[in-house]
């Protein structure tokens, strides 16, 4: 997973940083109104809202877009009613891909995934082709200087940590879903700093990408697909060793 995650972290860095920053922001809001309509507009009680809360803080957006963005979900203001739709694929080289979009137009947005695997190299597959593959994880990427592998295994375990794992440069940390608001506290309490902390699709199985003309087709595919709106979250199943990665972000 070496790969994938370094892909991750560089996207996130990116996007802290990009134009592309307002889209960043569009989705984030967008996800916030649907777990408020889903789970209702009380941060507390609703463990996706606060969740993605915590996310939108993060993000710096600001606190009047969040509760405008939960109020729109409760329906206390007017908004759009968004609809969740997941894909899922194949990249080139037999690489898996699953989707999460949040779309009002179901029809548009699965004619612009299709369209954009079919341009690319890629191929739609039937639900449940790949999800068999991707396990729902939270998953916290810490740069090294946040410490060593013993006091940050110490802070952990009584926080639902599952897997502290050695990237190189980074920790990668792993809980279950019910635990990552648990981690995550833990972290903040002990003022560990972290790149990224989200809930995600994480791969039981991979797919290496050993060089860089693959590497480049798989992360064009996938680039392309997140750039779309209506698509929040885009998990795949490649591993790209750390000189290859280098050779596609140079």
């Amino acid at each position: 997973m070496s790969g994938h995650s370094k892909w991750a972290t560089t996207k996130h860095k990116k996007a802290a940083v990009d134009k592309t920053r307002a889209k960043v922001f569009a989705k984030i809001i967008r996800q916030v109104e649907v777990a408020a309509r889903e789970g209702g507009g009380d941060v507390e009680a609703n463990p996706s809202l606060r969740t993605m809360y915590q996310k939108a803080r993060s993000a710096s957006i600001p606190l009047d877009t969040i509760e405008k963005a939960i109020k729109r979900g409760t329906g206390e203001l007017e908004g759009v009613r968004y609809e969740t739709i997941t894909y899922e694929g194949y990249a080139p080289c037999g690489v898996a891909v699953y989707i999460e979009a949040l779309s009002d137009n179901r029809n548009r947005t699965s004619a612009d995934v299709r369209s954009t695997f079919s341009k690319l190299g890629g191929s739609i597959a039937e639900p449940g082709a790949v999800s068999w593959q991707f396990e729902r994880k939270g998953v916290f990427l810490l740069p090294k200087s946040a410490g060593g592998e013993d006091d940050l295994m110490a802070i952990g375990l009584d926080a639902g940590l599952e897997d502290l794992e050695d990237q190189g440069d980074t920790w990668q940390m792993i809980s279950a879903p019910h635990d990552f608001a648990t981690l995550k506290q833990a972290l903040d309490d002990a003022a560990i700093a972290y790149d990224s902390a989200d809930l995600t699709m994480v791969a039981t199985t991979t797919v290496p990408l050993d060089n860089e003309t693959d590497a480049r087709k798989v992360l064009r595919l996938l680039d392309a697909l997140e750039d779309n709106d209506d698509v929040q979250n885009v998990f795949a199943n490649f591993d790209i060793p750390d000189a290859v990665l280098e050779l596609v972000e140079a």
